[in-house]
């Protein structure tokens, strides 16, 4: 999620991180996995890639980061649905111990619920009671990272339980107990690298990026064999000069005809002076891509360039960050990309989870796409298959300064730093067509200074504040992919970051800062039901079914970057007994919190 300036001194909402975290280059080289080697490693894992896709089609389960690979975030379960949400009851509650922000979305198969916390502990429990079974608590070497020591989640497959961990590290623990089955380096931590992002399983491959966009890290993309650790490809998101360079094309306008506000002739006159700047250029790998089987193409949102705000240091376009990319899953070869904002000069990456969709493009024709909500404020939707952009949404933010160069003196802009939309996971229901997205309106004094790249230290070349006499708020966007329009936006007291999931009962839930769980309608927006919850709601939700209930899960805990409020509980609610058999009136309004359903 690229959040150069997210974590520097704010007021109001926003929290400062003052820590300075080490970073360098990462020094071994890229492995390719050989086409024999590929063959027989997805012959031995065929009974694990069928468990796995089985439980994607098992509407009763969540079994990966946006519940199927295509990340939609949707789900077909229907027991809980616009006329009976506002009678959800707490189920149960789990209390990890750790008061801190983890931002988990948590993972539920068999009947288990895997959730991580901050400081990289797992938790197993049972899914329809929050009985612990296991936990694992990691050992750290060494703990930098730039934004807190927050996870986003695991990966289950093959009997294991996958999370990458703030030092680094990738861990395969035994799904049944907990114990550790491996344990690899991915980066030098000392240097800066780490994880935070849901690693992503597929055909017997671990895949998982790594951050370090604001250390002046080159970042990367690896996939390791999921039963022994090693590693089989590395995909590196800053191109050196011997695989074309992070030049690019020099662009100064988008398809669209929106300036991207740029100095090309000075860009070019410093290139010289700048050649190696793409050694240090950021690029990270902040969140879970999406997969299409059919295809074998994994797609990535990539991060920053470093430095942040002040770009001079750093000509051209800087690829591939800010970037949708599409990889051969196989290999990790590149297919194509699409660079939402190059230059980027204001921390605009590329943060939301890509969603794959069948969307009409502007001829009518039904095509398979990818869409992504950009910090920018734009929804982009793109041919899945070539990368072309089929459109570019509305602004879903109002905009101010758009697109004007940070300076020594401050200029005030929005989107800022923490978006548009910053992360949080997007839910797609194709029921509405609509995509529903998290949104900020936190405009941004943003001053541009002199960077020098010095390992350890933090490399960012400016500063960024919150402003405290511009109004903050939050939205709730429902936006139609099919044309690009907004259909309907909630006003929230705060601004937000959590994630969404929608359902074929009509219902979208999602999080809020100001210590609410909030279900609306899908299609009208109305909110239809909310829970007055311990702490800020920055987590993404999730939804399931056991013996015949539905249930609904989030993480409470609260978010650094927001600074609000810190709790340590995941909470699962459900209808009570009387309502699963069919829709009940509505009710509406804050549900008390109780005992169980």
């Amino acid at each position: 999620m690229g959040r150069a300036g997210q974590w520097q001194r704010a007021a109001a909402t926003c929290a400062t991180v003052a820590a300075l975290i080490a970073c360098g280059q990462e020094k071994t080289v890229t492995q390719q996995a050989a086409a024999g080697e590929v063959t027989t490693r997805s012959s031995s894992y065929a009974a694990a890639q069928r468990a796995l896709v089985r439980a994607m089609a098992d509407s009763t389960q969540w079994p990966t980061y946006g519940r199927s690979y295509s990340n939609e975030r949707w789900s077909p379960l229907t027991q809980i649905n616009r006329s009976n949400v506002g009678r959800l009851q707490l189920a149960w509650v789990n209390h990890s111990g750790i008061p801190h922000a983890s931002e988990s979305n948590p993972v539920v198969v068999n009947g288990t619920m895997y959730i991580t916390t901050a400081l990289n502990h797992v938790l197993a429990l049972d899914a329809a009671t929050g009985a612990r079974k296991w936990e694992y608590v990691h050992q750290y070497s060494t703990t930098a990272d730039c934004c807190s020591t927050n996870n986003r989640g695991v990966a289950v497959y093959d009997g294991k339980v996958y999370m990458g961990t703030v030092d680094a590290r990738l861990v395969a623990l035994d799904a049944k107990d907990g114990h550790t089955v491996w344990n690899v380096q991915v980066g030098d931590n000392d240097l800066g690298y780490h994880l935070t992002g849901a690693p992503t399983a597929v055909d017997g491959m671990i895949i998982t990026g790594v951050s370090g966009g604001e250390q002046g890290c080159r970042c990367y993309v690896d996939a390791y064999d999921a039963r022994t650790g090693r590693r089989l490809w590395r995909w590196y998101t800053i191109p050196s000069p011997a695989q074309g360079g992070w030049w690019g094309t020099w662009r100064t306008h988008d398809e669209w005809g929106m300036s991207f506000n740029r100095d090309i002739a000075r860009e070019k006159a410093d290139s010289a002076k700048y050649a190696d700047s793409w050694k240090h250029g950021g690029g990270p790998m902040w969140h879970h891509p999406a997969y299409d089987p059919a295809t074998g193409t994994l797609f990535l949102n990539i991060g920053n360039a470093a430095p942040d705000l002040n770009a001079i240091g750093r000509p051209g376009d800087n690829l591939y960050t800010a970037s949708i990319v599409a990889l051969d899953a196989k290999t990790g070869t590149l297919k194509w990309y699409y660079q939402e904002v190059p230059h980027d000069r204001w921390d605009y990456d590329a943060t939301t989870p890509p969603v794959l969709v069948t969307v009409q493009d502007t001829t009518g024709r039904m095509v398979k796409a990818v869409a992504e909500a950009g910090k920018d404020g734009f929804v982009y939707v793109l041919d899945r298959a070539t990368g072309k952009p089929i459109r570019k949404s509305q602004p879903f933010v109002p905009f101010e300064n758009y697109m004007a160069n940070p300076t020594p003196q401050g200029v005030i802009v929005n989107p800022g730093t923490l978006g548009g939309s910053d992360w949080s996971p997007t839910a797609y229901s194709p029921r509405t067509g609509y995509l529903y997205i998290n949104a900020n309106y936190l405009p941004m004094k943003e001053r541009a200074t002199a960077q020098t790249f010095r390992p350890p230290a933090q490399y960012w070349a400016g500063s960024v504040v919150a402003v405290p006499a511009k109004q903050q708020y939050g939205l709730y966007v429902a936006l139609d992919l099919n044309t690009g329009k907004i259909a309907w936006r909630d006003s929230l007291a705060k601004p937000t970051i959590s994630g969404s999931v929608a359902t074929a009962g009509g219902v979208v839930f999602t999080g809020l800062t100001g210590k609410k769980f909030v279900a609306y309608d899908a299609r009208t927006g109305q909110q239809l039901w909310s829970y007055a919850t311990d702490a800020g709601v920055n987590a993404p939700p999730i939804t399931y079914e056991i013996d015949g209930t539905q249930y609904v899960a989030v993480a409470a805990t609260g978010i650094e970057t927001m600074d609000s409020p810190r709790g340590d509980e995941t909470l699962v609610f459900a209808l009570p007994a009387q309502d699963r058999a069919g829709p009940q009136p509505r009710a509406t309004g804050d549900t008390a919190r109780r005992g169980g359903v």
